[in-house]
């Protein structure tokens, strides 16, 4: 039950047996709906979840009403509000289920009981946070200095099963653009 998430966390440390047991048990297992609210704008993030099956999203309302995606999240991923979770701030975004999915859901008092008991997983929370931080660096920088068809390829790329799984419009979402316009991209690389 436990071994893709021990996989994940052993990519970054290298823990004994006792460790993940110790770390296994502090997590856990729920399964989630399809379009359930893990957290809401102006709640607390009490948790970090990884994801063992489905998909979900990331985002936040602007100021004219409109949903701007700020991440997926897919199998093997983690999700959390990171500003939330760490300063205990009310959260300004929503974390939403796509797909029915599958979780490990660490809250922030067994993190602190973890990282009390095993010291080691500072190293791993530490590196997810700095992954987590150079990807946010990078959809920056691809949002402000590439094209529309640009940042459309490299979401392919970065997420190349999302197409198949979301509806167009979340896609055009996260990517900035309208769905017509997305539509008329996907259209024009789909004849070259």
């Amino acid at each position: 039950m436990f071994e893709a998430i021990n996989k994940n966390v052993s990519k970054f440390a290298s823990f004994t047996q006792g460790e993940l047991e110790q770390f296994n048990s502090l997590l856990k297992y729920q399964k989630i709906p399809k379009k359930t609210y893990l957290l809401q704008e102006g709640e607390i993030c009490n948790f970090e979840a990884y994801i063992v099956k489905g998909c979900i999203r990331s985002y936040f309302i602007d100021a004219n009403g409109f949903e701007v995606i700020l991440q997926f999240g897919i199998e093997d991923w983690w999700v959390s509000d990171i500003a939330s979770f760490n300063d205990k701030k009310p959260s300004k975004m929503y974390i939403e289920t796509m797909e029915d999915c599958e979780l490990f859901v660490l809250t922030d008092t067994n993190k602190e009981e973890l990282l009390h008991k095993v010291p080691k997983f500072e190293r791993f929370f530490r590196l997810i946070v700095q992954k987590n931080l150079s990807a946010t660096q990078n959809r920056l920088i691809n949002t402000m200095a590439k094209s529309a068809p640009e940042k459309y390829l490299e979401f392919i790329k970065l997420y190349p099963t999302i197409s198949q799984r979301v509806a167009q419009h979340y896609i055009a979402s996260y990517l900035g653009i309208s769905a017509e316009f997305l539509s008329k991209i996907r259209t024009k690389i789909s004849k070259q």
